[in-house]
């Protein structure tokens, strides 16, 4: 069986340390913890799981902590979390089984990371992460922010899941990083820009999100998910400006850069739903219903785009078009997916009452 070390950077996380390394401990053989510069119990909360806790002078750089962290580890594998994730009970299972099966010709592990769940627990977002790295490969962490490993060698996907609970997000932090590097002249990359272009737009700096968005998608060579999320990101920022026609272009021009994903097509359908063109929403909403969703893929995947969420949708505009019986045959559709959605089951009862109305009329 192989051994594994959990490598984590940390810094005043303790809210949330204890609950992650409370689902780790038992998988792992041992818990390297670097910590950044906390000021709260974070320390006091990780000596209860481990004693090897180190500091690392934070030099804006998340790569250069990270390849720290891993220079700590002394055992066959490197398995890396951040404090808000968590491994559920269901993986945990899996997670021990991959530990004593796994080959150690194996490189790189690619496991599931989910984002975000629905009120039953269900993944809402998923994407595939290197996530155990065999330690005498000397894998090293590249870019300062959104850092990332090449990932190179003999690779196995698994179906083994890390889930990200988020509790709190610090808007500036990152954002202030990119602005350091510009100041100290240093060059962005390609795939900088799309980050950056992303940490202007959730700091609603919208102008100059809008440049680094148009010089990210005006080159090849990213990874398809995030030209999905720049025309999303970038179509969003051009609705709330009022520019409806730039917002649907941009996310035609997602075509351009690969097969058509569920994601644009949800957005698509959206644009037109809001201007209450419900003919051509429900085109792109039936589209997304018909397209394949992607597996193993290093992007990232939105679940309910390829059911639940058009079908809802287009019940809702068969429903502004008058169109009961449609409404309540792609609501029923919707529920298939999500028999337990609070939206399937009030428009269920809404569309009976409209109908049980309409047959009392003489």
């Amino acid at each position: 069986m192989i051994t594994i070390s959990l490598c984590m950077i940390v810094r005043d996380e303790e809210e949330t340390i204890g609950r992650c390394l409370d689902t780790v401990k038992d998988i792992v053989d041992e818990i390297i913890i670097v910590d950044t510069g906390s000021i709260d119990k974070t320390k006091d909360i990780v000596s209860k799981y481990t004693s090897n806790i180190y500091d690392f002078k934070w030099i804006d750089d998340f790569s250069a902590a990270r390849n720290y962290s891993f220079s700590k580890a002394t055992k066959d594998y490197i398995l890396w979390l951040d404090a808000d994730d968590v491994i559920l009970d269901e993986d945990k299972i899996k997670f021990k089984y991959l530990k004593s099966q796994l080959n150690n010709s194996v490189d790189i592990v690619m496991m599931k990371y989910n984002l975000g769940v629905d009120v039953k627990g269900r993944p809402l977002c998923t994407y595939y992460r290197e996530r155990l790295l065999k330690r005498e490969k000397k894998y090293q962490w590249e870019d300062a922010i959104h850092e990332y490993i090449n990932p190179i060698g003999n690779i196995a996907t698994v179906d083994v899941a890390i889930t990200h609970r988020k509790i709190k997000h610090k808007l500036s932090r990152n954002l202030d990083i990119f602005e350091t590097m510009i100041k100290q002249e240093k060059k962005l990359t390609h795939r900088n820009y799309f980050y950056y272009a992303r940490e202007l737009n959730n700091n609603a700096r919208y102008d100059e999100a809008i440049v680094y968005f148009e010089k990210f998608l005006a080159q090849d060579g990213g990874f398809f998910s995030n030209y999905i999320d720049a025309c999303i990101d970038l179509s969003k920022i051009y609705t709330i400006k009022g520019d409806r026609k730039k917002a649907i272009k941009t996310l035609l021009r997602c075509f351009e850069f690969g097969v058509p994903r569920a994601e644009i097509c949800c957005e698509l359908g959206s644009q037109y739903e809001e201007i209450k063109d419900y003919e051509r929403a429900i085109t792109w909403y039936e589209i997304a219903t018909k397209l394949n969703k992607p597996e193993n893929t290093l992007g990232s995947i939105i679940h309910d785009t390829y059911n639940y969420i058009p079908y809802a949708a287009i019940s809702l505009c068969y429903f502004k078009l008058g169109l009961m019986n449609k409404a309540v045959e792609y609501n029923e559709k919707a529920g298939e997916f999500k028999p337990d959605s609070q939206l399937v089951i009030s428009n269920r009862k809404y569309f009976e009452a409209i109908i049980k109305s309409a047959k009392s009329i003489p």
